[in-house]
């Protein structure tokens, strides 16, 4: 509830572009510093990223590349300094969020960013394709 009161909303966007069934694409965009929590979800998924960058554990990507995690693995990864655009593919319409964000102190950080993040996000721009 503290994270929703704080601004969570502001910090993504979300638009589910396919849904048909055994198929589905979305377009994503994490504003600079969103807190995406470990999860997981139970259909594989091909991430594509538009614009923009982000961290996937040791890794930074960039706009064109992509990476797959598959079905039940947790995993997250952190938007980079202007944000990221990343397109989902998935083999289903329907899929599930596993939360593995654990504890107290993860949500209250998260909170606690986000608050901080909030005015910034209302008037960010979108990544450019070349960060």
């Amino acid at each position: 509830d503290k994270l929703v009161a704080a601004g969570f909303g502001e910090g993504e966007e979300v638009r589910v572009l396919v849904d048909i069934p055994g198929f589905s694409l979305t377009h994503v965009w994490f504003k600079a510093g969103f807190p995406l929590p470990l999860h997981s979800h139970d259909a594989d998924c091909l991430y594509y990223i538009v614009a923009g960058s982000l961290r996937l554990g040791t890794e930074d990507l960039g706009p064109r590349d992509s990476f797959f995690i598959p079905a039940d693995v947790p995993y997250t990864y952190r938007p980079g300094p202007q944000g990221v655009e990343v397109l989902e593919i998935r083999q289903k319409g329907q899929f599930n969020f596993v939360n593995f964000a654990k504890g107290a102190p993860f949500w209250e950080k998260a909170a606690t960013d986000t608050a901080a993040l909030r005015e910034s996000w209302k008037t960010a721009p979108r990544p450019p394709l070349n960060a």
